[in-house]
């Protein structure tokens, strides 16, 4: 089989990450519960807040913390209290120091491939933090190149495939994002796999549209090794 560029997603790809956060949400709307507001409504308020706060400070932990606690203050209001806001801040340091969690067949998956193909790891978020994770997850080892990028957008991915000389027709983008991992990477003329997954990021739902490049679309990581 001819080398191929294979760019890959980390998070809710390589490892566990959404889950987390969904939990931290699950409590933070059972939190607000007792002061009269329904789940589904703090939900759309704090989706309006996360959206907005993307926009100026960007992805990561503590732009969910800032977005929870303004949600919080903004919902609450006079019935507002410092313990409250103190505990949405302990929970959002929890939330930082979860290690990696792996996803099966990762590792074995990322031995083959690494092995025939040239193998870019390419993740969004706050650059620290996400390269924090990618150490602790010790699966950097696999990879020609490592890219943290505050946007996963179209004009990324053209730079992307400037800057390492990604030939088009046999390059491929890899993950759980209809919005960030798969339409981007077509329509910038990539090839792209896409790996549902059951908890992937309320934001991040799109519908997959067609682009310039081939579409797989794969249950498990594992199933790579088929098609590369």
């Amino acid at each position: 089989m001819p080398r191929e560029t294979i760019l890959i997603d980390a998070d809710d790809t390589l490892w566990e990450n959404n889950i987390f956060f969904e939990q931290t949400i699950e409590e933070f709307l059972t939190l607000l519960e007792p002061l009269g507001f329904k789940r589904e409504y703090a939900r759309h308020i704090l989706n309006e807040t996360e959206r907005r706060n993307i926009r100026q400070h960007g992805y990561g932990v503590r732009s969910f913390g800032r977005s929870l606690e303004e949600t919080y203050m903004k919902l609450a209001g006079h019935n507002a209290n410092r313990e409250t806001v103190q505990g949405i801040h302990n929970r959002v340091d929890d939330l930082e120091k979860v290690p990696p969690n792996v996803l099966e067949g990762v590792v074995e998956t990322l031995d083959y491939l690494s092995e025939r193909h040239r193998l870019i790891l390419f993740t969004k978020g706050e650059a620290a933090e996400q390269a924090a994770k990618v150490e602790r997850s010790g699966l950097q080892i696999h990879f020609d190149a490592i890219e943290i990028v505050p946007e996963k957008d179209v004009a990324t991915y053209r730079m992307l495939v400037n800057r390492h000389h990604v030939v088009k027709s046999r390059g491929w983008m890899v993950g759980n994002s209809p919005r960030s991992d798969i339409n981007p990477a077509l329509e910038a003329g990539l090839n792209a796999v896409f790996i549902p997954h059951s908890a992937t990021w309320e934001l991040e739902h799109e519908e997959v549209r067609s682009g310039a490049g081939r579409l797989l679309i794969v249950r498990q990581f594992r199933d790579l090794r088929e098609h590369f």
